[in-house]
């Protein structure tokens, strides 16, 4: 996706923040409530060979942005949320189980990411784990040293100054922030381990230029110059290599890195035809959507014949390998943490 796509991308996801109508408008009978960017064909070729067309798209960048649409009233037929937010669906009467009958491939995602009684219960399969990715340290190597990125304190140091950059999605920056305090399992977290956190992103918030809301605004802060040091998922990366922009992706600063997943819930009363969303699920699921996801967006998937089907040196490039530092794995943990989280991180931005 080249820059200026990237740009047409980011209005389509600006004017899509107050209405919630589509943004990508094709098969009137199937919505999907996505994040911006993954409106890629690859993802839903054998639906758009079945049906002539994709379906239609609205667009958001950020989890909890989402769920206060859908709670507030917003009507579409599948969400992608990723795994910490599947509990808040639930709880709150927002999503029905699938029936995973009707999903062959559902047969070889890797257990892994469906190792939670929230995902997979006895009333049923709940959530459809899709794609995973990682959150790192993007940074411009010709101007950043590699020893700067070697810790995660890169975000302090006063040499970057208005020159860095965060999601503002506050899981993620929680991530970092526990990460960089010497946490590296969110599910137990005290009052202590807490507080330091909260303190560190204070610290870091000092230098921030600005959070950014799509990894399509992270490129571009970044192709601008504005922005030298990001905290960034896989697909600001690869954007930024397919316009040849220098970019490196630092994933073993000294107290490392966080990985998370991705997946998709049946919204209740959607709509649209349930027989299309099943549809657009078996063509994303189907093994030949692994290298198409990769390759557009930088990201893993859940399907293990798709990975199967995705080098060693694609996996490298993109970020996916193996690594030897700290991972902080953002699964689910407790909600009321998250709230806290939320509400913290609300008031940083605001310079309290």
């Amino acid at each position: 996706m080249k820059l200026h796509s990237m740009l047409l991308t980011t209005a389509a996801t600006l004017a899509i923040a107050l209405p919630s109508l589509p943004a990508f408008a094709a098969d009137p009978d199937l919505l999907v409530f996505d994040w911006a960017g993954f409106e890629e064909p690859g993802l839903f070729a054998t639906y758009t060979e079945k049906y002539g067309t994709g379906p239609s798209y609205a667009f958001y960048g950020d989890d909890d942005e989402a769920y206060q649409k859908i709670a507030s009233g917003f009507k579409a037929d599948v969400a992608h949320p990723c795994s910490q937010m599947v509990s808040k669906y639930r709880d709150a009467g927002l999503i029905e189980p699938w029936d995973v009958s009707k999903i062959p491939e559902f047969a070889n995602i890797d257990p892994i990411f469906l190792n939670s009684p929230i995902f997979k219960d006895e009333s049923g399969v709940w959530y459809i784990p899709a794609d995973w990715g990682v959150t790192a340290v993007a940074y411009n190597p010709d101007q950043v040293p590699a020893e700067d990125v070697a810790t995660l304190d890169v975000f302090l140091n006063p040499k970057y100054a208005g020159r860095t950059s965060m999601p503002d999605s506050s899981d993620d920056v929680w991530a970092l922030a526990y990460l960089a305090t010497g946490v590296t399992d969110w599910t137990n977290i005290s009052d202590e381990q807490f507080t330091a956190a909260a303190d560190w992103l204070r610290k870091a918030h000092a230098n921030i230029r600005s959070y950014w809301s799509d990894p399509a605004e992270m490129s571009q802060i970044m192709a601008s110059g504005e922005v030298l040091v990001a905290w960034s998922w896989n697909d600001g990366v690869t954007f930024l290599r397919q316009d040849n922009y220098p970019v490196a992706y630092q994933r073993e600063a000294k107290e490392g890195s966080s990985t998370w997943f991705c997946g998709f819930v049946n919204l209740k009363n959607g709509p649209g035809s349930e027989e299309k969303a099943y549809d657009f699920i078996n063509s994303w699921l189907r093994p030949e959507a692994g290298p198409e996801l990769m390759k557009a967006i930088g990201y893993g998937h859940s399907n293990t014949r798709a990975m199967d089907l995705i080098s060693d040196e694609e996996r490298e490039n993109a970020g996916l390998a193996e690594i030897s530092a700290p991972i902080l794995s953002q699964v689910p943990n407790d909600p009321g943490l998250r709230e806290r989280q939320l509400a913290e991180f609300e008031k940083i931005k605001a310079g309290f």
